[in-house]
């Protein structure tokens, strides 16, 4: 097996591509230059942990998103019921 000829910092900025950026692996590996192979071993070497934070941080945000829906349906409700009320009440 022979040794690399690209630096960690390379090869994450490379992961960070795929996985933050959302760039193809084939468009990011002809980009730099590199084979395919190579950058899914380095998937496999940096990637996992970028993914991990990226599942808690989606996490968080659906936790939140939820949060928000249900505050805002119960305002909707509400203000259907108060608009029943009045025109119940005008007629």
């Amino acid at each position: 097996m022979g040794t690399s000829n690209y630096s960690d910092e390379f090869k994450r900025d490379a992961v960070q591509r795929i996985t933050v950026r959302g760039y193809p692996v084939r468009e990011v590996a002809r980009r730099l230059g590199v084979s395919s192979h190579s950058l899914y071993k380095w998937l496999k070497l940096f990637g996992e942990p970028m993914a991990k934070s990226v599942d808690v941080d989606h996490e968080a945000e659906n936790r939140r998103l939820k949060r928000e829906l249900a505050r805002v349906t119960e305002e909707r409700d509400i203000l259907k019921k108060a608009t029943a009320y009045f025109a119940r009440e005008s007629q």
